[in-house]
């Protein structure tokens, strides 16, 4: 049971790396202006109202391949109930992701296409590494 909760616990560290790591890249690209307040919730309502589309899709992008990633870490490292982890970790990337959207506005395609990617991000996740499980076995 140790095993399985430390790797609920390496997926949901893993999935957050991924989503930061993409996040910078996005913000890299799309960099946001140098005097932004982002104490001042008009001024990034207006800030993300106008991004470009691109902005956005790094956006999903993260949080996908954070689910996705963070998922079949734990398959990988769980024991006897690896599936058990993956679903801590996407129900975490989930609530996450449920989060950012009250807190920041983002348009409602985003939304959708943000949760169906966690979703498909975290059974990609569990079926990649259930061959890697079988063979093994």
């Amino acid at each position: 049971m140790g095993r399985n909760i430390a790797a609920a616990i390496a997926g949901i560290l893993i999935a957050g790396g991924i989503v930061m790591i993409v996040d910078m890249i996005g913000h890299t690209v799309f960099p946001p202006p140098p005097n932004l307040n982002f104490e001042d919730s008009e001024a990034v309502r207006a800030y993300i109202g106008g991004l470009p589309v691109g902005a956005f899709l790094f956006v999903v992008a993260g949080w996908s391949l954070g689910s996705l990633g963070g998922t079949f870490a734990a398959c990988h490292f769980g024991k006897s109930r690896p599936v058990i982890g993956a679903y801590v970790v996407g129900g975490f990337v989930l609530l996450a992701t449920a989060y950012n959207l009250v807190v920041y506005p983002h348009p409602v395609w985003i939304a959708i296409l943000g949760i169906a990617g966690i979703i498909g991000g975290a059974w990609l996740g569990m079926s990649l590494e259930k061959p890697a499980r079988s063979k093994a076995e």
